[in-house]
């Protein structure tokens, strides 16, 4: 992986590994606690998480978004019954398959047609839906730290400077 959307991409396997290594730190019914957040538990966030990555690689795949949304409660409920070490595989499980899409892939700035029944048609490249999966990775890992916070846990950071500073010194 050399393109720059792709490195991200590693950031967001990365970041979410932070997250998964730290509520395994903490006692097991942290993750599944009921809490008055923007998700009512940390393990609504994971799922919601994964649910999301799951369909916006089977949209890059080839699948009309919302027949790749069809199943998404199904998913997420599925996922909601499992417990953080399960859900752990099945998110490395997800970046296995997304690895194994994008890394043939010669051109990352290639365009992409989005159409949804919501938003309409956008075209946009690749590259774009890959970031989008970062930063909305991100912008939920966030609220976990929250919650953990709120909880009375300390979070673990996830800054992408800290995962190049990580990265480099494992080179």
């Amino acid at each position: 992986m050399s393109h720059h959307s792709l490195k991200l991409y590693d950031y967001h396997v990365w970041a979410n590994q932070k997250i998964f290594d730290r509520l395994k730190e903490l006692s097991e019914d942290i993750y599944e606690k009921e809490i008055q957040s923007v998700f009512s538990s940390i393990s609504k966030v994971m799922a919601h998480i994964y649910v999301s990555d799951n369909i916006w690689l089977n949209c890059i795949s080839g699948e009309k978004f919302d027949e790749a949304s069809a199943s998404a409660n199904q998913l997420r409920e599925q996922i909601e019954t499992k417990r953080i070490e399960e859900v752990e595989t099945m998110f490395f499980d997800l970046s296995d398959r997304y690895k194994a899409f994008l890394n043939p892939q010669e051109d990352i700035e290639t365009a992409f047609v989005l159409e949804t029944s919501i938003a309409g048609r956008l075209e946009t490249r690749l590259s774009d839906v890959v970031q989008h999966v970062v930063n909305h990775g991100t912008y939920h890992r966030g609220n976990i730290t929250a919650m953990l916070r709120q909880l009375g846990h300390p979070g673990v950071m996830t800054d992408y400077i800290l995962y190049l500073y990580e990265r480099d010194t494992k080179e």
